[in-house]
């Protein structure tokens, strides 16, 4: 990823620098052009009033020394010159062997209008000297008669090749620009692929069952890479939680499992032995068994219930905590009518609040569950609906209530404040499992004189 990545910069680097460089140098080609064109012009200018004397008097001295200024500017290479008459006839040529002088140019365009008194200036292509020409005319004035015209040319390509230099400096520059967005692609890429290795290195350790493999929030990098590894870390948390609650499950489920499998065996053994000899105890025996049975089914029964609300994924949704509040009451009133328990629920119309879907209805049924089982006759359970900042959810006992040791001890699995107490000791873990998923807070309180208070403090919408 390191090489195509730097590779992409430098081929976009490169198609800008080309789409840049070829109208830049049509840019160049055309001031060139245009600078070579107005220095010819004033040249012109300058050998045509030098050539005005020797073009009136048609001296043949005056026309040698125009000739030596002429053949002297060619020297200097300021470019090849030709001075006409007014007929066209050429005069003066800077060429050394003079050949050129007595023809007529008087056909040439540029000549022909400069002898009409128009400044000519172009390009074009000299089937003489084989080659493109830039060329400038002027006429040669005497008062306010044309006398002659003088001509200069040169060869357009001495602009391709000074258009050339400069191009090979701007290449040369071009080319350290490429090289250095390569450098900067390397570098860039490597702050990339440096965090991506690590983020793959945990997930390899993390694949290979190391669960404390995280990736590290102050490696830096983009914004976007930061948020992959919060992401990943969220993730790794809650697999670990995932696999330490399945580990913890299990262990719950076989040490639970053993001993009343083991009584039932025991029971169901027992039964055999007396059922030709004592059919009265082999039947008690069944009976016991049958029992065992019972609460097997019920460990189990809680045991799975405990596992759904421990991996429990589903989002939060908002959930009217008031309304549930009035219905699980209305629900239990029979059962509590039975023990001669009195159920009321206290609160607002109602109160949203985020939950997980039947979390609410889930905690309450097992907080309501445990207060009626240890509320003594004629006492009373009181479901309280309070707002606020953070609404909560209270059920308040006049149970025996529990000791400092048995409240830090109360939410743990099968754990039960005495062994003469009715239930799994499952029903406050999966309270506080489900109040977890849901983003809330669970708490026992003594209340006075006697019993708990147990509160579930919610998020608000």
């Amino acid at each position: 990823m390191r090489w195509r990545f730097m590779g992409m910069v430098m081929v976009i680097t490169a198609l800008v620098l080309v789409v840049q460089t070829v109208p830049l140098a049509q840019y160049l080609r055309t001031v060139e052009l245009d600078r070579l064109v107005t220095g010819l012009e004033r040249d012109a200018f300058v050998l045509a009033g030098r050539a005005e004397e020797a073009l009136e008097s048609l001296d043949p001295a005056a026309i040698t020394t125009v000739a030596e200024a002429a053949q002297e500017y060619r020297a200097a290479g300021g470019g090849r010159v030709v001075i006409v008459a007014s007929d066209g006839t050429s005069l003066v040529t800077s060429d050394d062997d003079q050949a050129a002088v007595g023809d007529d140019y008087s056909t040439r365009p540029e000549i022909a209008e400069a002898l009409r008194g128009t400044i000519s200036s172009g390009s074009r292509y000299s089937t003489t000297l084989q080659q493109q020409l830039v060329y400038v005319a002027v006429p040669v004035l005497s008062g306010e008669s044309i006398i002659g015209a003088v001509r200069l040319t040169y060869p357009e390509a001495v602009v391709d090749d000074e258009v050339g230099e400069r191009l090979q400096v701007i290449s040369l520059v071009a080319l350290l620009t490429l090289i250095m967005a390569g450098i900067a692609g390397i570098v860039f890429s490597g702050t990339v692929t440096r965090r991506l290795t690590l983020l793959t290195s945990t997930t390899e350790r993390l694949a290979g069952g190391d669960l404390t493999a995280r990736a590290d929030p102050g490696a830096g990098g983009a914004p976007e890479l930061v948020r992959l590894g919060r992401s990943f870390n969220r993730m790794a948390d809650r697999l670990s939680a995932l696999i330490d609650e399945q580990r913890a499950f299990a262990a719950d489920a076989s040490h639970q499992l053993r001993t009343p499998l083991t009584a039932l065996r025991l029971k169901l053994e027992r039964a055999r032995d007396l059922i030709e000899s004592d059919p009265s105890g082999a039947a008690d025996r069944l009976a016991a068994a049958e029992h065992e049975a019972d609460r097997l089914v019920t460990i189990v029964e809680g045991l799975l219930a405990l596992g759904r609300a421990g991996a429990s994924i589903a989002p939060v949704v908002t959930v009217d905590l008031a309304v549930i509040a009035r219905e699980r009451v209305e629900q239990w009133e029979p059962l509590a009518a039975e023990g001669g328990v009195s159920l009321t629920v206290d609160g607002p119309a109602s109160l949203p609040v985020l939950a997980v879907p039947t979390g609410v209805d889930q905690m309450l049924d097992n907080i309501i569950d445990n207060a009626l089982a240890v509320s003594p006759p004629g006492g009373a359970v009181r479901v309280v609906v309070s707002g606020g900042d953070r609404p909560s959810l209270s059920v308040l006992d006049e149970g025996p209530g529990m000791s400092d040791d048995e409240l830090a001890r109360a939410f743990d699995r099968f754990w039960r404040g005495t062994s003469t107490t009715p239930g799994t000791g499952l029903g406050l873990a999966i309270v506080a499992e489900l109040a977890r998923a849901s983003g809330a807070e669970v708490a026992l309180a003594r209340r006075h004189p006697h019993g708990l208070i147990a509160t579930i403090t919610f998020d608000p919408v």
